[in-house]
């Protein structure tokens, strides 16, 4: 028998799958995959193995033995394939290629898994929603959704994790950790997807398409959004005020109404804003920058939505309807004015006598009669007085 093995013949085959083997007793365990045979049981859990060097191994899980220890790194492991793994870390080795994409692997799993991509086989099905996964460990991690398990905890700040990398991510908002780092711009990253996603403002790739109206995206999440511009979904709602929102983001700065937070101040004078672009757009009083230009008559202005309202001019158009008069307006803060008639608001108080006014410009040429400021001259006497209303043919005085 001896010199049958050494001279690589394999006598023993097995009926079912044809299967060879050097000796008899290794026939006789393989044969146990057929038969479903498990005769060696663990004592403290129950479970049950085909092979008494698997029962072997698993009593470390019990016990804690880890007897195969890395001379590198000190690393200790319960079965010595693990070890053999391992140390592939330290070697660089990856004695498994992928035919079809020549990727390389430390472990022959991990390859199996990788293939899985290549033919789209996903084994392992979710029993409560039926999801499919090419890795056992993304099935385990998913059942923790149904399960509501979280069993990694951070220990600075006990946040709690249903996946280990995860957590390892989350570890780096205290570490201040970003190994990822981008070849093109040296942008750094905590975590590798955001780098991924992030590489796509430099190759232009958008993945992620809109069925509707085919507008591209570079990441999933943008095109969720999107998706509601076409469905009406509005799933994030103001529990003060019930106003609904398509976006979170958009939720969020709107709870600012509310709680009054304006976390966007200007450095030259102090003003503070709610929204970032606002800020952004003031700060062009201060820089006297007017990107936004008129293609009609090249009037400038610092604000997108000025150029906007401004094009009204041009194309007449007056989108802004009254319900009660059917007056139109080409802007809107003109309609809000304008709706003050019917309802009688005055929501602009003078601080000097209290008078009350509809619109803000009416607010600030009373308050001339205040501060004496009289910016309006007669073009023919050159009387100045208040209002540019008390004469025909007035300029504004520079």
């Amino acid at each position: 028998m001896e010199e049958k093995v050494q001279n690589g013949e394999k006598p023993y085959k097995c009926d079912v799958c044809m299967s060879e083997f050097t000796t008899k007793g290794n026939l006789r365990r393989h044969m146990r995959i057929h038969t479903g045979e498990k005769p060696y049981k663990c004592d403290v859990c129950m479970s049950e193995f085909t092979v008494k060097g698997s029962l072997r191994r698993h009593m470390r899980i019990h016990t804690g033995e880890k007897p195969y220890k890395c001379d590198v790194c000190m690393s200790e492991f319960t079965v010595k394939g693990h070890l053999r793994n391992h140390m592939r870390i330290h070697t660089g080795e990856k004695p498994y290629k992928c035919d079809v994409c020549m990727s390389e692997f430390t472990v022959k799993g991990y390859l199996r898994a990788h293939m899985r991509i290549h033919t789209g086989e996903k084994p392992y099905k979710c029993d409560v929603c039926m999801s499919e996964f090419t890795v056992k460990g993304h099935l385990r991690d998913h059942m923790r959704i149904h399960t509501g398990e979280k069993p990694y905890k951070c220990d600075v700040c006990m946040s709690e994790f249903a996946v280990k990398g995860h957590l390892r991510d989350h570890m780096r908002i205290h570490t201040g950790e970003k190994p990822y780092k981008c070849d093109a711009c040296m942008s750094e990253f905590a975590v590798k997807g955001n780098l991924r996603k992030h590489m796509r403002i430099h190759t232009g790739e958008k993945p992620y398409k809109c069925d509707v109206c085919m507008s591209e995206f570079t990441q999933k999440g943008s095109l969720t959004s999107h998706m509601r511009k076409h469905s009406g979904e509005k799933p994030y709602s103001c529990d003060v005020c019930m106003s609904e929102f398509a976006l979170k983001g958009n939720l969020r700065r709107h709870m600012r109404i509310h709680t009054g937070e304006k976390p966007y101040k200007c450095d030259v004078c102090m003003s503070e804003f709610t929204l970032k672009e606002s800020l952004r757009d003031h700060m062009r009083i201060h820089t006297g920058e007017k990107p936004y230009k008129c293609d009609v008559c090249m009037s400038e202005f610092a604000v997108k939505r000025s150029l906007r309202d401004h094009m009204r001019i041009h194309t007449g158009e007056k989108p802004y309807k009254c319900d009660v008069w059917m007056s139109k307006f080409a802007i809107k803060r003109s309609l809000r004015s304008h709706m003050r008639i019917h309802t009688g608001e005055k929501p602009y108080k003078c601080d000097v006598c209290l008078s009350e006014f509809a619109v803000k410009r009416s607010l600030r040429s009373h308050m001339r009669i205040h501060t004496g400021v009289k910016p309006y001259k007669c073009g023919v006497c050159s009387e100045k007085n208040y209002h540019i209303r008390d004469y025909f043919g007035k300029i504004p005085t520079p």
